[in-house]
């Protein structure tokens, strides 16, 4: 199933878009899309009974914005440099374990809503990543095929990340990852069996029009499984959790001088094989 969002920010309403590319109503059938929903097995096969049986009501999309399509995210966990065409591009060696860091929850915005520039940036840049959604708690898990059986399902995710503040201002990344804004999701939750294969799946982001990043999940040093194997070890991974699984070569940094990092009045497309396709324009906040 395609599971959305969509309404004014803060009043969306669930909803799925079916085979037929249809906006279907779900509020008569479930509140919303939030970890809970993803958990309850019976709420899900109710959807998708509803869903078979032709009875969801159809919705105009015409003008109606599409929000996050997850409510009520727990935590957003990040995995740094996990593509091996990235770390060749920015010069780091590709990392024994896991590079990880957090994205607080409020980061999160629709994805056509607008980016806003911090103010005093200079280096925000782009990365066009997979993001999963946890669907089981998941705690010191074994093996990567057991960690996917905890996968409730696939979004798009865009990390935005302002490169001086991460790199240049000390201390961890959080700062140039957490700025307002920085993590527009969507336009669907893509429940698991719908994707084959999650390192199968090419992704593409455009900054004004220009290809920049054309990758695959296929490049990741950490496959999805063994990411989440890997967190649960750390942290408990809980129902409408995010994981961020790193961006593919082309973003800014990876550029030779002067390096083409964004501005205000800057456009940028990302979309992910299956997953739907985001754009975003970007302003001063």
């Amino acid at each position: 199933m395609k599971l959305l969002r969509v309404g004014t920010a803060g009043a969306e309403r669930p909803a799925l878009l079916d085979a037929e590319g249809t906006l279907r109503d779900l509020s008569g059938v479930v509140a919303d899309i939030d970890g809970a929903l993803l958990a309850d097995d019976e709420a899900l096969g109710r959807l998708r009974a509803a869903a078979d049986a032709g009875e969801l009501p159809v919705l105009d999309a015409t003008g109606l914005r599409i929000g996050p399509p997850l409510a009520r995210i727990g935590k957003i966990v990040c995995i740094g440099l996990n593509y091996h065409d990235h770390a060749r591009e920015t010069g780091a060696e590709p990392p024994a374990e896991p590079v990880v860091f957090m994205k607080a929850p409020d980061t999160v915005v629709g994805p056509n809503d607008t980016v806003l520039v911090p103010r005093g940036a200079l280096k925000t840049d782009w990365e066009v990543e997979l993001a999963v959604v946890i669907g089981r708690t998941a705690r010191y898990l074994e093996s990567a095929e057991e960690a996917l059986a905890h996968v409730a399902g696939y979004a798009v995710a865009h990390d935005v990340s302002e490169r001086e503040f991460q790199i240049e201002r000390g201390g961890t990344w959080d700062k140039g990852k957490n700025c307002e804004t920085f993590n527009p999701l969507g336009p669907w939750l893509v429940t698991a069996d719908e994707v084959a294969d999650p390192q199968d799946l090419s992704l593409k982001l455009w900054v004004n029009g220009e290809l920049k990043q054309d990758g695959t999940t296929a490049e990741q040093i950490f496959s999805v499984g063994e990411v989440v194997r890997y967190l649960s070890r750390f942290m408990t991974l809980y129902p409408g959790d995010v994981i961020n699984t790193g961006t593919p070569a082309g973003v800014a940094l990876g550029a030779p001088e002067p390096k083409p990092f964004l501005r205000a009045g800057g456009v940028v497309e990302l979309e992910i094989e299956g997953l739907g396709r985001q754009r975003q324009e970007f302003k001063d906040a």
